[in-house]
């Protein structure tokens, strides 16, 4: 088809016009081709992560909330997925497709892709200087907060350089000497060096040394004020170290929302702060296949997040909000075949604890009757703190193949002789407890909620931006592009050479 030479012209020119509005309307200089920022830096930037969390960990607790209510679909929305720019990230690392945490956050936080496994550091194991470390040397506060253990992958990758995220006495010998100005959340794995080949002594004391306040309870906690270096995890560490899930905290316990607010406090300052905040026990809960737990650590998540735009709103030209996952893990479906079209979501709100805090019912029942244990027994602790039921006319009443089948389950956890990570056994209840794991599935069915893995998957993740530069999260890339575009948000080169900061110096 033939165009005359003016109406070209004249698409071209709009086109033109349109393209440039885009880029002025949608959060400032970013250069075309380059998606990189080259605007006023800004002066404070959040960055977080919600460990595990794919496309659909960000749709079900809205879905969850509004069934819970009885409103209609889309009535929710959680902060996060409210931001004017939302782009698609891919997660592969260098020698794997279905990346780990350790890979994952070392992309994100340097900008490289590397190994399975790696803790800032390169592919060929060559320390790579970490956007939070740049921000630190260029006179900003910085603060570190996660709901798992501190020294744990995703939080290590910010200040840690070491060739294994299992090295966690190295790790927190590396937190200690780091010069960042807040940690908050969990605790640490191996301060003592106990369980290192070559222990280094006290991290803590060395942090101590290096001029770090460490507080362990909520007292302490609130009464902390700026200036000084500060290491605040909360006293209730259930396991791993880590934040109780958040369905199952108490009033005492730090919520990762009052790390983060009580961090912007204690961080704030002429010069501007950097932070990072993981929501780390959405990943272990989507380990374990258990939608509600996962649910509630999203929300909890999201509930951080508002702090950082309560705080944006006040400072709105020179802040930068960035959410996103480092990975998907469980391979969380919204649908499942029994269901089909159907979904249910209130039948999860019969959930009233983790699936830790089931298996340690189940753990102690074991223990207290053996070669005695009974089903018919045990199911009213399964009626009271999931709300299914073994006969009925409602939806939370169990099918005969469903009972079969928590029947089957309740004997292989009585008996306790599994062995992890083998056979059919894993396919059908990965390395949990196979009752619980069977009580939560057979939940999160009836809800229409399936899971195809016990592990990671390559899935795409969402990551969302909002202020300083947002426009340039838009679209399709790699996990390791978000290491640069923030570094660029921050006013440093996105291609600096290997161990480098924006002026030059040798990096950590």
């Amino acid at each position: 088809m033939y165009y005359p030479e003016k109406k070209v012209k004249a698409f071209v020119l709009a086109l033109t016009f349109f393209v440039c509005s885009a880029f002025v309307f949608t959060g400032g200089q970013v250069s075309a081709g380059q998606d990189y920022y080259s605007g006023k830096p800004a002066k404070y930037v959040f960055l977080f992560i919600g460990d595990g969390m794919g496309i659909p960990h960000r749709q079900a607790p809205e879905i969850f909330l509004a069934a819970r209510e009885g409103k209609p679909f889309g009535h929710y929305r959680m902060t996060m997925n409210t931001f004017p720019s939302q782009g698609v990230t891919t997660t592969y690392a260098n020698d794997r497709f279905i990346i780990g945490s350790a890979a994952a956050a070392t992309a994100i936080s340097t900008g490289y892709t590397t190994n399975i496994g790696f803790i800032g550091m390169d592919p060929e194991l060559r320390p790579v200087k970490t956007v939070a470390e740049m921000a630190r040397d260029s006179g900003m506060k910085v603060g570190i907060v996660s709901s798992v253990s501190i020294d744990h992958a995703t939080p290590a990758a910010f200040y840690a350089h070491q060739p294994h995220r299992s090295m966690y006495h190295e790790i927190a010998h590396d937190l200690a000497n780091s010069g960042f100005h807040y940690f908050g959340g969990g605790g640490f794995r191996d301060p003592e060096g106990k369980k290192s080949k070559s222990p280094k002594g006290d991290a803590l004391a060395v942090a101590r040394n290096n001029g770090y306040a460490i507080v362990s309870n909520r007292a302490d906690f609130m009464k902390l004020t700026p200036g000084e270096k500060i290491i605040a995890y909360n006293a209730n560490l259930p396991d791993g170290k880590a934040l109780p899930y958040a369905m199952d905290a108490t009033a005492d316990d730090i919520s990762l929302a009052e790390f983060t607010s009580r961090g912007i406090e204690l961080l704030d300052n002429p010069n501007g702060f950097f932070m990072m905040v993981e929501g780390g026990k959405i990943d272990w809960a989507s380990h374990a296949n258990d939608a509600v737990a996962t649910i509630y650590n999203t929300l909890a998540f999201d509930d951080a997040v508002k702090k950082a735009v309560e705080f944006a709103e006040k400072n709105p030209d020179e802040t930068l909000i960035v959410v996103t996952g480092d990975h998907e893990c469980g391979g969380l479906t919204l649908g499942f075949a029994g269901t089909k079209y159907e979904s249910a979501y209130d039948v999860l709100k019969g959930q009233k604890i983790s699936f830790k805090v089931f298996e340690a019912m189940v753990r102690d029942y074991r223990e207290q009757n053996a070669g005695k244990a009974s089903f018919k027994d045990f199911f009213s602790l399964i009626e009271q703190n999931f709300g299914l039921k073994m006969a009925g006319d409602d939806h939370m009443a169990l099918e005969d193949y469903e009972l079969k089948s928590l029947k089957d389950a309740f004997l292989l956890s009585m008996a306790g002789l599994r062995e992890k990570g083998r056979g059919e056994d894993y396919l059908m209840y990965g390395d949990y407890e196979p009752l619980v794991v069977k009580v939560t599935h057979i939940l999160n069915q009836k809800a229409g909620l399936a899971w195809t893995s016990y592990s990671h998957t390559g899935a795409p993740v969402t990551t969302s931006a909002m202020g300083v530069g947002n426009a340039m999260f838009n679209g399709y890339y790699h996990q390791s592009e978000l290491g640069k575009k923030i570094m660029s948000a921050l006013g440093f080169s996105p291609d600096r050479p290997f161990g480098q900061s924006p002026a030059g110096e040798a990096g950590s």
